[in-house]
């Protein structure tokens, strides 16, 4: 069962499972004003809905960018997080994390 993670434009959050095996396929979409304060809740909304379990797991998928600085930072801090703390590849690597790529500033 594959997580899929999308944080990086500024007012959405997407949260995806994905069961290759089933072909079940369910997504989350959540717009707000400051959606990095959703990921977690929507995380636990699709297990739950889709009655998987953590340790149904198998692999995370982030976007890591560019995007926004805090959504794309949040959005991978938790995939490795998830991937660190399940045992599980993140972006198709095990044990190594995933860097965020940030959108260039305006100002250089």
């Amino acid at each position: 069962m594959l997580l899929k993670i999308d944080t990086t434009k500024r007012e959405e959050v997407i949260v995806e499972l994905i069961d290759k095996k089933s072909g079940r396929h369910d997504k989350l979409i959540q717009t707000q004003k400051i959606g990095s304060q959703v990921l977690l809740p929507m995380v636990m909304k699709i297990l739950k809905k889709n009655q998987v379990k953590f340790d149904d797991l198998t692999a995370v998928e982030v976007n890591p960018g560019p995007g926004s600085f805090t959504g794309t930072r949040v959005g991978v801090s938790v995939a490795n997080a998830l991937g660190f703390a399940l045992d599980i590849p993140v972006n198709g690597k095990k044990g190594k994390i995933v860097l965020p790529v940030y959108e260039k500033s305006k100002f250089d």
